[in-house]
């Protein structure tokens, strides 16, 4: 699968793809990042590509003629179009459903913004998909974006070493979060492991994880209500 980011700052992405799963699946072939920066579409000396609003108010807002010259330069680059996103606290919220969505894709264009966002008009011209990571406001939509490729990756075949890993996580199927799990030693600071995962009676602990779930989930959902 491949992933296009349209960004001011493709250096904030050079950590984050020499790490971990992402980098070995880049590694096998599985995963393709590229980076691609809106000044390298700019016109004048300064390489601009922010300008003050219409009708006054408070900071810069990237304009359209290197958004949408770098849209159609990076399309162009490839033997299809891929599904254009635009990171913006306005969007559909992600969650594992659309993570779901977005993995039937074979291409994503990940739009970054920064200072107050987007002209109007590239929503309008060029219609993204607006994706919101949560209720809140980041710097940029680099973080955000990669939320997007970190949770999509996870649901292309061959990049979890365990192909049953991402079926067991939190919202994967049940719509669930994940049940409590423990590793070794046994106990730790007066704190058990559970008699239940020490049994091997794998039916018990298929039922006892189902129950656990359930009961994480409804207390997730009550904190939720109480917070809202």
């Amino acid at each position: 699968m491949r992933f296009d980011v349209l960004t001011l700052f493709p250096g904030l992405f050079d950590s984050y793809l020499d790490q971990s799963l992402l980098k070995l699946a880049i590694d096998r072939g599985l995963v393709d990042v590229r980076l691609w920066n809106f000044r390298d579409w700019t016109k004048d000396k300064r390489k601009s590509v922010d300008d003050k609003p219409f009708g006054g108010g408070p900071g810069m807002l990237i304009s359209c003629p290197p958004v949408f010259d770098c849209v159609e330069a990076v399309q162009a680059d490839g033997p299809e179009p891929g599904q254009l996103i635009m990171l913006t606290p306005q969007g559909r919220r992600l969650d594992q459903k659309l993570v779901s969505e977005l993995s039937t894709h074979k291409r994503l264009l990940l739009l970054c913004g920064r200072y107050e966002g987007f002209d109007e008009r590239i929503r309008d011209g060029l219609k993204p998909l607006e994706i919101s990571a949560g209720d809140f406001i980041a710097n940029g939509g680099e973080v955000p974006a990669m939320m997007v490729i970190d949770t999509v990756i996870r649901l292309i075949p061959g990049v979890l070493g365990d192909e049953t890993s991402s079926k067991y996580d939190s919202f994967s199927e049940s719509g669930l979060l994940e049940y409590p799990q423990y590793t070794r030693p046994r106990e730790f600071r007066g704190m058990p492991v559970p008699d239940i995962l020490l049994s091997g009676n794998h039916e018990e602990i298929a039922r006892w994880r189902d129950e656990q779930s359930r009961q994480r989930t409804e207390k997730r959902r009550q904190l939720d209500e109480r917070g809202a």
